[in-house]
């Protein structure tokens, strides 16, 4: 890593003296606009859906009149506004640098509150909750913010708040340029969001800004080669670690797997210490994350590796072994992520079935259908393709199917991955036609193809805007087709 000792260089207009363009007014914008009332000179609100902004057209933005451009995430840099922006040397800031630069003192002492961030393909709001809930049992006030829930900007100017949890996309990193978090985690890359960033190079520096002038930790995966050549790259503040997690036996600076008991080797003595090379501490076992087990009894690789990932950063804040085991053991995930909705007796057994609606695509896809074991799964998969290719995945993922249920109105490329690299694999395709009861024909379809002791799951591996408002809603229609379907049964 390259060592940088100035953090928070000043760049962009006098905020005070700032003429501020909002651009995008949904839950982020309003919240930037909030955050600015009377700490900017003026503010003008752009977005052609929200009634209540200042501007519907971008034409009709005066740049001449504008000294900072504040940009939702959804705005990507090939904008013509943003553009233009740039040509004329006007500074575009997200969210999240905004909040950075407006960071209050702790009402506690100690100045402003470090700001621990995660960022990734998949796995981010899984392991910003497990950081929660590891800080919470410390007794610390946690903000959880970002990308999902609460915006970063709100928690930044309030004093009460002794450290921020924060889950960042590459989206909002892009326009992020001198946050310098106290530790930063990049989970995983793989190739995601092409379409805003121009190519899979770019959406991986993006990823990889989370760790400029990272104050103490870098953490990274030790199983993703890009995420340690990020960390390679990162300028950092002088002192600041490597360290790695794994869910195997950890190295130096790593914290991993021996056996069943996760172990530090990165934060568990003083770096003076002669013998810290020699040495491990137990923070927690994997029975400490019983409740996170699927319906087999296994907690999922994927889900392990998100909980070192939050106990790297929870470390690096000085947590002890005990705040971070009883954390993982107090932490309860949200909802649509490897979820038991439903068990259907069946003669000679059972049949699960589990909502994954958050895979949306074919990354967290693979890491949900790892999960299970091999032959197991009647797969129920498809959505808005986004152009993303599935070759790599069905071949990744072919032993562990039993079958495949697949929805949605741009399944084509799914279904021919299928074919290419698994043409044995029974198939069933589900009419998108009929959007409202699609959800119910599929898990109806699933359940006919399930064996006892088998998984029917929803990993769509797609995004789910052809059919759906959001996964949310995929998830719950699966769940509630699976609940009737359970109730049919009796």
């Amino acid at each position: 890593m390259v060592t940088s000792g100035h953090p928070g260089a000043p760049l962009g207009p006098d905020l005070a003296a700032a003429r501020v363009l909002v651009a995008g007014l949904g839950v982020t914008g309003r919240a930037v606009v909030a955050a600015l009332v009377n700490r900017a000179a003026a503010v003008t609100t752009l977005d052609a859906n929200a009634p209540g902004a200042d501007l519907q057209d971008s034409a009709d933005v005066d740049l001449t009149s504008v000294d900072l451009v504040v940009a939702s995430p959804g705005w990507a840099p090939t904008h013509p506004l943003l553009v233009a922006s740039a040509e004329a040397g006007i500074p575009v800031w997200s969210e999240v640098e905004l909040a950075w630069r407006l960071r209050v003192d702790r009402a506690a002492g100690g100045g402003p509150a470090p700001w621990l961030a995660v960022t990734g393909t998949n796995g981010k709001t899984t392991t910003v909750g497990m950081l929660t809930s590891m800080l919470a049992a410390a007794g610390l006030e946690v903000a959880e913010v970002g990308n999902v829930g609460r915006p970063v900007v709100e928690a930044a100017v309030d004093p009460s708040v002794d450290v921020l949890a924060v889950e960042l996309s590459s989206f909002q990193l892009h326009f992020t340029h001198t946050m310098a978090v106290e530790a930063g985690a990049v989970l995983n890359v793989a190739t995601d969001h092409v379409d805003w960033h121009g190519s899979a190079e770019a959406y991986a520096a993006d990823k990889g800004r989370i760790f400029e002038r990272a104050q103490v930790a870098c953490v990274y995966n030790v199983a993703d080669e890009t995420t340690r050549r990020l960390v390679e790259d990162a300028d950092v503040a002088d002192g600041a670690r490597a360290v790695g997690f794994t869910l195997g036996s950890p190295g130096r600076a790593e914290i991993g797997l021996i056996e069943d008991i996760a172990v530090d080797r990165a934060f568990h003595t003083h770096a003076s210490d002669p013998g810290r090379h020699s040495s491990a501490e137990e923070l927690f076992t994997l029975a400490d994350l019983g409740h996170l087990a699927g319906p087999d009894g296994r907690v999922a690789p994927h889900v392990v590796a998100n909980v070192l990932a939050a106990a790297a950063l929870a470390r690096a804040h000085g947590l002890s072994a005990d705040d971070v085991r009883r954390g993982a053991r107090a932490f309860r995930p949200g909802q649509h992520r490897i979820e038991t909705v439903a068990t259907v007796s069946v003669p000679g057994g059972s049949v699960s079935f589990v909502d994954d609606s958050k895979a949306t695509n074919a990354h967290a896809a693979s890491a949900s259908l790892a999960a299970f074991a091999p032959g197991s799964v009647v797969w129920v998969a498809g959505g808005l393709a986004k152009g993303a290719t599935f070759d790599d995945l069905v071949i990744e993922r072919r032993d562990r199917l039993r079958a495949v249920v697949l929805i949605g109105v741009d399944a084509g490329p799914l279904a021919e991955a299928i074919d290419r690299h698994a043409p044995d694999l029974p198939v069933v395709r589900v009419d998108p036609g009929e959007t409202g009861t699609v959800m119910a024909r599929a898990v109806a379809a699933a359940a006919g193809l399930a064996k006892p002791g088998d998984t029917v799951l929803l990993a769509p591996a797609s995004a789910s805007m052809d059919q759906f408002r959001s996964y949310a809603e995929r998830g719950e229609k699966f769940a509630a087709a699976a609940r009737e379907h359970s109730h049919d049964g009796e």
